[in-house]
């Protein structure tokens, strides 16, 4: 073998040595940021299963079906936890409003133009990444639907 051989050896030996660690990290990042994504993206669907099935069972879900309206906990225990299915339950929260009843309508002073009442769920969620390339980071979602029931 030659001297010229050996040195070009030795180079390229450097030179993955440098470059390795880098490409590696640069696609466990890709990794970690496609898994925060995908996170991001129950916690969208989460909030909108909420306020959808909140939407649908107000006030006059309640008296049509004789029984009691949703509540926040209902609301989260039938529509939220089963999509919840990739996501720490123990770092999620919840709040659901509803802007002024949850019936379907809120008449104020014109019978003949009721207000559509509507319901907003924001779920947050504490997301710590995988690779732990970065503290916690909260992701939040807020949906707003009309009550429709």
């Amino acid at each position: 073998m030659s001297a010229a051989y050996d040195r070009r050896r030795g180079t390229t030996t450097v030179e993955f040595a440098i470059t390795c660690p880098i490409v590696f990290f640069l696609v466990f990042a890709i990794i970690v940021g496609g898994l925060g994504v995908f996170r991001y993206q129950e916690v969208a669907a989460v909030a909108r299963e909420g306020a959808r099935w909140a939407s649908v069972h107000g006030g006059q879900y309640a008296e049509e079906k004789d029984q009691p309206a949703a509540t926040a906990a209902d609301i989260y225990t039938n529509a939220m936890a089963p999509g919840a299915v990739g996501l720490d339950p123990s770092q999620l929260s919840y709040t659901v409003s509803w802007n002024q009843s949850n019936m379907p309508l809120h008449v104020i002073d014109d019978v003949e133009n009721p207000i559509g009442n509507t319901v907003t769920v924001t779920v947050t969620y504490q997301w710590m990444p995988e690779m732990y390339l970065a503290g916690p980071i909260t992701l939040t979602s807020t949906s707003t639907a009309q009550m429709m029931y």
